[in-house]
């Protein structure tokens, strides 16, 4: 075995793909904050010969996150880290999206920052969510309080998508903590470089998943539907590129987003620049 790969939201569908490529030269542990799911897929993996740990684990508990990295330490030396753990607009109100995707990114990354050895890696998981967010609407500048003042994040990013109608502030959050995610994998990646670690996220566009699905009928189906690839993205397709980010195959990558969304952002702005061409 190749050293340890924790995978968080293990539970869900790309978490789950991801452990049956990782875990065919790693020890998997899986960890997700729902136990009934999580009990699920481990007997799934174990069906399929790759046995993997669970651990119940709530990204936005710094002091949970801590203990899914001791219990990952004990297995073996850390290789990799998939964090594929969040929630979509569907799944709770504005504040909860918001503190599960950022600040459940921040616990994860930092615990991983300071127990990793040299040549670990972590995939961060953003969102094509964060690119169709326009720029100005994106409170990148009190990103940072993310690191040094949670409260006053949380504040700053409540007072970012205020401006939204109370109906659309969850899904506003969403695009935001994507966007965040986005930013801290990329403004993170020298300090992580200081030890040796690489920092990469993946941005996935509408894949068919059980939370994926949750968003059909908000604007995701119609963006399947009418775009460059019309289909939804396949949670296999996902796991290639997470698995392949955290090999060594990658290891010039850093500090980037890979968007693989089926080509949606790439046909929104042409249509946009086409429809302004014709004006």
């Amino acid at each position: 075995m190749s050293g340890v790969s924790v995978i968080t939201g293990g539970a869900g569908g790309m978490g789950r793909a991801t452990a049956k490529i990782v875990g065919r030269d790693h020890t998997v542990v899986l960890a997700d904050n729902r136990a009934d799911r999580l009990d699920t897929a481990i007997a799934e993996l174990s069906g399929l010969g790759v046995p993997a740990t669970a651990v119940h684990c709530d990204v936005t508990d710094p002091a949970a996150v801590g203990a899914l990295f001791e219990t990952a330490a004990r297995l073996g030396g850390i290789a990799s880290v998939i964090h594929t753990a969040g929630v979509s607009p569907s799944m709770g109100d504005a504040d909860y999206v918001m503190r599960t995707n950022a600040l459940g990114t921040v616990n994860v990354n930092e615990a991983f920052f300071a127990i990793a050895g040299e040549g670990s890696v972590i995939v961060n998981v953003a969102s094509m969510a964060a690119y169709l967010m326009p720029e100005e609407l994106i409170p990148a500048a009190q990103f940072p309080l993310a690191l040094t003042d949670a409260p006053a994040f949380a504040d700053a990013m409540r007072a970012a998508y205020a401006i939204a109608p109370e109906e659309a502030r969850s899904g506003m959050s969403y695009a935001v903590s994507k966007g965040f995610v986005k930013w801290y994998t990329s403004s993170q990646a020298e300090r992580f470089n200081t030890r040796g670690l690489r920092i990469v996220s993946v941005s996935p566009g509408s894949v068919d998943t059980e939370m994926g699905k949750l968003e059909a009928d908000a604007g995701a189906g119609a963006m399947v539907a009418d775009f460059a690839v019309p289909r939804w993205g396949k949670a296999e397709e996902m796991a290639e590129l997470f698995a392949f980010c955290a090999s060594d195959r990658a290891g010039y990558l850093t500090g980037t987003d890979i968007l693989n969304d089926g080509g949606v952002v790439a046909s929104m702005r042409e249509r946009v620049r086409a429809a302004a061409e014709k004006a």
